[in-house]
């Protein structure tokens, strides 16, 4: 990273309504950076708006900005546009775009946060390009730009110097990826744990939690408990028998009051854990495939293979190789 003010200023767009936490999230790593690293000065952020001042943000609390007019001809290291709800609006309003695109120009990296992305589209910057953004949003961010290749899946995408991101905490995610690519892994590391964050994750990680889908499906709670002892003992004999016995039900009746819970039956949920369970470890550790299969209740690596395939079309070598964090 180039160390002088105007190499490694971080430059965040927010507008009218913007989510608080898509700011809040990326900011916090690059000012909490200087405490983990060597460098005098690792970051100078700074957060602009079209005509400067107070900004409300989603949550009605309002935060200070520059104008964008100060900024449209500083060069800039990182310029990220933050998302919200009302991100489409700030996409047709033309004078944000035009400085967005002028901003970006002179910009090392450019990036969006969550629905952040319906401005670079708008903006051009994503034309022909692989993108990213809220779930939620990927439908509709597809009909709308149909020269964009929008993935569902990643937490964060880097396509050239255009980096986008999936739903609110993955600006955090990104903001990590940046850290790590300026200052090396170890500070990324140090920064990641002192903010609690679970790792620094790869950005072909996905943006969805098989435990969570569970959790949002089943909205009786119903199955909580099993679900918690599961995920601590995916290496056990987790059949339809052994778990009905666990939830003090017959076998019967546990398999259809769980499918009508969940919308999955009793063995795809199991094996969705356990695929997750694996990609983690792929992602994250040296354990050979042998080693995971039987951690994550697979039996052996052909098992798991041929899940692999079904459900990712990528066999799990295939799969560490391309997300496999450098240095785990």
């Amino acid at each position: 990273m180039q160390t002088s003010d105007s190499a490694n200023n971080v430059t965040f767009l927010v507008y009218p309504g913007f989510k608080l936490l898509d700011l809040a999230g990326p900011l916090q790593v690059f000012n909490d950076a200087l405490a983990h690293c060597q460098k005098a000065k690792a970051y100078r952020t700074v957060v602009i708006s079209l005509q400067g001042g107070p900004v409300e943000s989603d949550t009605g609390l309002p935060v200070p900005s520059e104008p964008l007019a100060l900024w449209r001809h500083k060069p800039i290291q990182s310029f990220l546009v933050v998302g919200g709800d009302s991100a489409l609006v700030a996409s047709d309003n033309a004078q944000i775009i035009e400085a967005v695109r002028a901003i970006a120009e002179r910009s090392a990296r450019v990036a969006s946060v969550c629905t952040g992305a319906f401005l670079l589209a708008a903006s051009g910057l994503l034309e022909g390009r692989r993108a990213v953004t809220h779930w939620e949003y990927c439908t509709g961010f597809a009909a709308k730009y149909p020269d964009i290749r929008v993935e569902t899946d990643p937490i964060f995408i880097k396509d050239g110097k255009i980096w986008t991101s999936a739903g609110v905490t993955a600006g955090i995610d990104l903001a990590l990826a940046m850290v790590t690519e300026d200052l090396g892994k170890a500070p990324a590391l140090s920064l990641a744990r002192s903010l609690v964050a679970y790792m620094v994750r790869p950005g072909g990680q996905s943006q969805f939690s098989t435990t969570l889908n569970r959790q949002t499906a089943d909205k009786s709670d119903r199955f909580e408990a099993l679900h918690a002892w599961l995920l601590d003992n995916l290496d056990r004999d987790l059949r339809v028998e052994a778990l009905a016995e666990r939830s003090n039900m017959s076998p019967r009746n546990f398999s259809r009051l769980y499918a009508a819970q969940t919308g999955l039956t009793p063995a795809k949920a199991v094996e969705a854990m356990r695929l997750e369970a694996a990609r983690r470890l792929l992602e994250e550790t040296n354990f050979s495939v042998e080693r995971i299969a039987r951690l994550c209740g697979f039996g052996d690596d052909e098992r798991m293979r041929r899940v692999f395939q079904r459900a990712l079309n990528i066999p799990p070598q295939d799969y560490r190789r391309r997300f496999q964090w450098s240095g785990a």
